[in-house]
């Protein structure tokens, strides 16, 4: 089966990655919508304007299923993707409701953090209404996190002092779970374990997003691919430069453990 994945940057490539691991016998394609990107400051009528096109592009180069892997592009667009295309559409979600599974006894809050587009969206409020009984959540935007990431700056040096600046107004000894409810955070996983003590848990929605993944494709009775492999695509454009390639895979094997 052929699959397109769709970030406004490299931030889902952490899911393009767990799906590797789970999926591995299928083709995918990997759209990243560089010369947009950041997202989580345009306003919504851009963002869906471009997730539009991507997908557009993604079927046309034979995408079967297609999986929103950008939380800001799913909060805007995953109604009307779903009412336009009449192949499976998968949306991510913060995993706000794993991490108020982490505090259940009450005695601990939840830190959301995302992009301040993702944030601010209905999506978003209705998920914590319908979950949080309690009232345990907080939210956080780090915009920057993302600017960092398409920069490829993953250094102690740029991101701590920024996590602990809008870290500051907050006790953070008050947190049982931090989600990491944008894409591109989850490579920043080592700086917020750094700023949390080691009994928080951290949470992504990467995991909860390819079981989906995998129960469609079973309901689709998919079909592995004789010839796996993964095309990467830059705003419409295929990526074939060795310096673009090299960062793709690099991230996504960082993210594999290798070196």
């Amino acid at each position: 089966m052929k699959i397109g994945f769709f970030d406004s940057g490299i931030g889902g490539l952490t899911v393009l990655s767990e799906a590797l691991k789970r999926l591995p016998h299928h083709e995918y394609l990997y759209y990243a919508d560089t010369e947009h990107a950041p997202y989580g400051k345009r306003p919504k009528e851009e963002v869906l304007m471009y997730v539009l096109e991507a997908v557009d592009f993604l079927v046309q180069q034979g995408a079967q299923m297609i999986v929103i892997a950008c939380n800001t592009a799913t909060s805007i667009a995953i109604t009307t993707l779903r009412e336009k295309y009449d192949i499976p559409i998968i949306g991510m979600e913060p995993a706000v409701k794993p991490a108020i599974e982490c505090v259940s006894d009450g005695s601990k809050r939840v830190l959301v953090t995302a992009t301040p587009l993702t944030l601010k969206e209905e999506k978003m409020h209705e998920l914590i209404q319908r979950i949080d009984g309690k009232h345990q959540t907080d939210l956080l935007p780090l915009p920057d996190l993302v600017r960092f990431a398409e920069a490829l700056d993953f250094s102690d040096r740029t991101v701590l002092p920024y996590l602990e600046k809008c870290l500051s107004p907050l006790a953070v000894n008050q947190y049982g779970a931090v989600v990491l409810g944008c894409t591109h955070f989850p490579l920043f996983r080592a700086q917020f374990e750094k700023l949390f003590e080691s009994t928080v848990h951290i949470v992504d929605g990467s995991s909860g997003t390819v079981s989906r993944l995998e129960q469609l494709m079973r309901e689709e009775k998919a079909i592995e691919s004789s010839d796996p492999k993964v095309k990467f695509y830059q705003s419409g454009k295929e990526v074939q430069s060795e310096k673009d390639l090299v960062k793709f895979t690099r991230i996504l094997a960082q993210l594999d453990g290798s070196k």
